[in-house]
C-alpha cells in the first residue's frame, strides 16, 4: 500500500504520524507541502476525501491567517482555496493519504484509521 504524507518537518503533529506511519511497517511518500505544495484542484480533492470543510483544512493559527483577514465568516469556499494555494503555510497538516482515505491527523494517531 502506497502511503503518502502532505509533511511539515517543523510541525509536531506531523513528526508524530511519520512516525506511526514507519512503525507501522510503512516508508511513506513524503512531500514537504511548502515547497511543493498541492495544486488548487489537488487540494480541494484531498479536502473533499478527508470530509473537511475548507475553512476546516486551514491552519487559523499565526500572523497570516490574520493579516488576510480570513476569519471572516463571509469568505467563499474558492477565496479560502485561493489563499492556501497562494500561501501553502494555512495548510492544516498533516494530511495522510491511502487507499484506505484521506485524513487529517491530528492527533497524529487518527492515521490509524487508514493504515
Amino acid at each position: 500500500m502506497t502511503v503518502t504524507i502532505y509533511h511539515n518537518n517543523a510541525c509536531s503533529n506531523s513528526r508524530g504520524a511519520l512516525a506511526l506511519i514507519r512503525e507501522a511497517g510503512f516508508e511513506p511518500v513524503v512531500i514537504d507541502y511548502l515547497k511543493e505544495p498541492p495544486t488548487r484542484a489537488r487540494l480541494a480533492e484531498l479536502i473533499a476525501q478527508a470530509g473537511l470543510t475548507v475553512r476546516g483544512a486551514m491552519r487559523d493559527k499565526g500572523d497570516l491567517y490574520e493579516e488576510l483577514g480570513l476569519a471572516d465568516p463571509a469568505l467563499s469556499d474558492d477565496a479560502l482555496l485561493d489563499a492556501m494555494v497562494a500561501h501553502p503555510a494555512l495548510i492544516n497538516r498533516p494530511l495522510v493519504v491511502t487507499e484506505k482515505g484521506v485524513r487529517l491527523c491530528r492527533p497524529p494517531a487518527v492515521v490509524q484509521e487508514i493504515l
